[in-house]
């Protein structure tokens, strides 16, 4: 049996693509291991699923980039000794190290030594996601030594993973030769949504007030923070309700901006029609996919986010809804005119405009829901779990199908 270890500077459980990627490898034969931070009061060591999780007790604090760095630094030199010392046992055939950082594909160098070759998971783009959430420019110092680290890393790695075609062509842009580079989109596993849940199986908290199951109810699951455009959501519903009898926008999560957008809900007088049920288990997130009209997902732009494809596009498309979201490069590669309700990003006038549109015609939302069904067939989750456990055999010795390129149908428009 062929040993993986996966290694992420995250709470394993957490993170929903590193399970699913461990958990292939589980079910294809596999023996996993998982280097990762703990759980709050979580064990040291533990088994989930068939898979072995090795953790770090390393609280995040972070706010400042010092603090980013501190707990960078003190997880890679965690997994630099961890990983000789777990070979002893384990000659892992492949170790799949997740970002950020970037540089955390060194931390593995004595496994490489002792036969393992290393893949590199590009989560995020790490120049532009400090360069969002900090306001830097591209010049300056911290963002050239980001874009430096971020190309020795590549060139480091044996394989590299990418999470949509456009970041992998800015990658090749910077020098990565596109022969290395795998993608792997954040699909959801179509196992989670067999068809949907009983309506009734779903109750929205009797806190949020009196939302009655039949009404159009516009959806948004997730964090709840500046970047994901929920008080755009909100301004935007606050100019369209007049025109949209009944309608209801649900927004689940938490998160910093949770009371914020309470309050702004309130002073706009839409607090009998924005609902927020709080954090719900993911068990339960299909019960409420089922129960919802449309999604919507209000993402700012800007030199990172345009290049976001969030995780719950494809939990909509899966279970059948129309989606109105923020018109983004990475989304528009990937989905056309006739299978999404985009909207201009940043613009409430825009996305109240499209509500209503979405609203007033039934048939126009099952032909987006139905469009976007057919466009989201090659890279559902199933097609990229071959694809991975593929590129997996390949880098472990096995014999298996060289691991294919897919077209889009949006990209060949």
């Amino acid at each position: 049996m062929k040993s993986v270890c996966q290694v992420v500077q995250m709470v394993y459980d957490l993170d929903v693509r590193v399970r699913r990627k461990a958990e292939a490898l589980v079910a294809a034969g596999y023996s996993v291991d998982v280097l990762a931070l703990r759980p709050e009061s979580g064990q040291k060591n533990y088994v989930l699923n068939g898979v072995n999780v090795h953790t770090m007790s390393l609280g995040k604090k972070r706010g400042s980039l010092a603090r980013y760095f501190y707990e960078y630094l003190a997880f890679f030199l965690w997994v630099f000794v961890r990983i000789p010392v777990l070979m002893r046992r384990r000659r892992y055939a492949v170790i799949d190290v997740n970002t950020l950082p970037d540089f955390l594909i060194f931390a593995p160098i004595l496994g490489r030594w002792m036969g393992a070759k290393l893949l590199l998971d590009m989560h995020e783009i790490t120049p532009e996601f400090f360069m969002s959430k900090y306001g830097i420019g591209d010049n300056t110092l911290a963002i050239r030594t980001l874009k430096f680290l971020e190309k020795i890393s590549l060139a480091f790695a044996d394989q590299v993973l990418t999470i949509n075609k456009p970041i992998e062509d800015l990658f090749v842009r910077r020098g990565m030769p596109r022969s290395k580079s795998t993608i792997i989109m954040n699909s959801a596993d179509e196992a989670r949504f067999p068809g949907g849940a009983p309506a009734a199986a779903a109750r929205v908290p009797e806190e949020n007030g009196s939302f009655a199951t039949g009404n159009f109810a516009m959806m948004y699951h997730g964090t709840l923070t500046e970047i994901y455009g929920l008080d755009i959501a909100i301004e935007a519903f606050a100019q369209a309700h007049g025109q949209m009898p009944g309608a209801e926008l649900w927004i689940l999560g938490s998160g910093p901006q949770r009371d914020g957008l309470i309050a702004l809900a309130n002073e706009r007088g839409l607090a009998s029609k924005v609902a927020f049920p709080g954090q719900v288990p993911s068990a339960e997130i299909p019960q409420w996919l089922d129960r919802c009209s449309v999604g919507i997902l209000p993402i700012r732009r800007d030199v990172f986010l345009d290049f976001a494809f969030p995780n719950k596009l494809p939990e909509f498309v899966i279970t059948g809804k129309a989606v109105i979201v923020s018109r983004l490069k990475a989304i528009r590669f990937y989905f056309s005119d006739d299978a999404l309700a985009y909207f201009e990003p940043n613009n409430a006038v825009d996305l109240a405009r499209e509500m209503v549109r979405i609203y007033k015609n039934p048939q126009l939302r099952a032909k987006l829901a139905r469009n976007a069904g057919e466009e989201y067939l090659p890279i559902r989750w199933c097609v990229m779990k071959a694809r991975y456990l593929s590129l997996i055999g390949q880098m472990a010795g096995a014999d298996g199908e060289p691991v294919q390129e897919f077209e889009t149908t949006a990209a060949r428009q």
